[in-house]
């Protein structure tokens, strides 16, 4: 029998969590479905660990490719899945017993095409729920998921920007289920992290997205998203990322261009840009970035004197922002590169200011 739902797990080096996911997808309340462990040329336990399962349970699929990343090690899943949906799981995290019948009977009763949940994040020693400031369930259709969901990832507006670290928390496609044929049928796949540095995600979301008629968002917590693993932008330092970032925009430019979507799209896009100066600041003074302070500095200089970065602040509106945000992007506004140095140093307090 042809399975519900594919789930994809795209799998490099994660033999300490690998069977914590496993068993959660076994566990699911809706038997009817594949489990593709796509092995990304893993050079630890994960393979071994992988055919223990499969050996278990036919329902899992193993692939083995040569390491290439997590956006080939997903679009192979995609390649090869044959369920009707298909849904991402990334092999550090969980995911509640119910979370796919759960949302395949939201897919089948609304006659969606792309269904969300959300999600908590786990620090090892607690929880925290992302919140989502939405009712149980909202539903969206025809033009409005373009309007609500395409353009917000895409980038926040007017009262939107006043949580800069919720700016893509609508774009993650672990929670989510998809109709295959959605997917398959526009020729959408995940772009290469060299190339874009991270959001890969939310890109492949606007992409999708925009050829959806139906979207469901349930204020559920059914994904549970381990942080305690989280490589971030702030766990490393990424010497290309402003570069990368700047292909990321560009794609999005195009996308813009090719669908002739209006003026609100790209005032979304602007505050991007804008509100990402704190990833590309957190990135430049990371620790690991092995330069002094006065290096740093100079880097940050470099970033907010860019021309496009210059341009989008000039068209930034900062009345929305809380005061403490916007105290932080005025420094950038300005262009003043040892303001943000301090205040980026000072992130954590900074953060619990605006909580």
């Amino acid at each position: 029998m042809k399975p519900a739902i594919s789930i994809i797990v795209p799998i490099y080096n994660m033999e300490a969590y690998l069977a914590r996911c496993l068993d959660s997808l076994m566990k699911q309340t809706l038997n009817n479905i594949e489990i593709i462990a796509v092995n990304d040329g893993s050079t630890d336990n994960s393979l071994g660990i992988l055919e223990k399962y499969a050996a278990k349970d036919s329902r899992i699929k193993i692939i083995n490719q040569p390491n290439s990343g997590v956006s080939a090690a997903r679009n192979k899943g995609i390649q090869k899945a044959v369920g009707k949906f298909i849904g991402f799981v990334d092999p550090d995290d969980w995911v509640d017993r119910n979370m796919y019948e759960s949302l395949l009977a939201q897919a089948m009763e609304n006659n969606a095409e792309v269904v969300m949940c959300s999600y908590l994040r786990e620090f090892g020693t607690h929880s925290k729920a992302k919140v989502f400031d939405v009712p149980e369930r909202v539903i969206y259709t025809g033009g409005e998921v373009n309007e609500k969901v395409v353009r917000r990832l895409i980038g926040p507006l007017k009262e939107e920007v006043r949580n800069p670290e919720l700016l893509d928390a609508w774009g993650t496609v672990w929670s989510k289920l998809y109709r295959a044929d959605l997917v398959k049928t526009n020729g959408v796949l995940f772009t290469d992290l060299q190339i874009i540095g991270t959001n890969e995600d939310s890109l492949f979301n606007i992409q999708v997205l925009y050829h959806a008629n139906t979207f469901v968002f349930i204020n559920e917590p059914y994904y549970h998203y381990w942080r305690v693993n989280s490589a971030s932008v702030t766990s490393g330092y990424k010497p290309n990322l402003m570069e990368q970032w700047l292909n990321l925009y560009r794609l999005i430019e195009q996308f813009l261009e090719e669908k002739k979507l209006q003026e609100p799209y790209y005032t979304a896009l602007n505050n991007r840009k804008c509100m990402n100066i704190m990833g590309l600041g957190l990135n430049t003074i990371s620790q690991n970035h092995q330069s002094s302070a006065l290096i740093k500095i100079k880097k940050l200089k470099a970033i907010v004197n860019h021309d496009q970065m210059k341009r989008s602040f000039q068209e930034l509106e900062l009345s929305s922002f809380p005061i403490v945000w916007r105290t932080f992007y005025f420094c950038a506004k300005i262009r003043s590169a040892i303001g943000l140095y301090f205040l980026l140093n000072g992130m954590d307090g900074f953060r619990k200011l605006i909580r």
